[in-house]
């Protein structure tokens, strides 16, 4: 009897151990998977800004619809994060603007020096 009920216990404790093992994997591979999920996000979102950029300099029409296309599937993919990283880092950009005319180094000015182009700036701003 006392066997049996021992042999229960270990069956019941082994289970649990390779369930608790699986569970464990399985949110370690969500981490990891969320992790590279955030940052494709954060590299189309910086491209897409590096886009808008080279739209400018080429004239190209400002809300275009091949440009609202890209946005509305960013939108949809990352859900409202986009758009408040976009804007967070349309604040930061202006922060720097304001820091040059002020004649106020910035972390910008150290790593891209006196001239620095607008897609470097973003890259510096917005690190994946």
């Amino acid at each position: 009897m006392i066997e049996t009920l021992f042999l229960a216990v270990l069956v019941t404790w082994f289970l649990l151990r390779r369930k608790r093992r699986k569970s464990i994997d399985i949110e370690y591979r969500e981490l990891i998977t969320s992790e590279v999920r955030v940052k494709e996000s954060a590299t189309r979102i910086r491209d897409f800004l590096i886009n808008i950029i080279q739209d400018e300099k080429n004239d190209v029409e400002p809300f275009s619809d091949p440009r609202l296309d890209d946005a509305r599937k960013i939108i949809e993919e990352v859900g409202p994060g986009a758009f408040y990283w976009m804007t967070h880092i349309a604040a930061q950009l202006a922060s720097v603007s304001a820091a040059q005319v002020n004649r106020i180094p910035t972390n910008v000015d150290a790593e891209l020096g006196e001239h620095a182009t607008p897609e470097e700036v973003v890259r510096i701003v917005v690190k994946v």
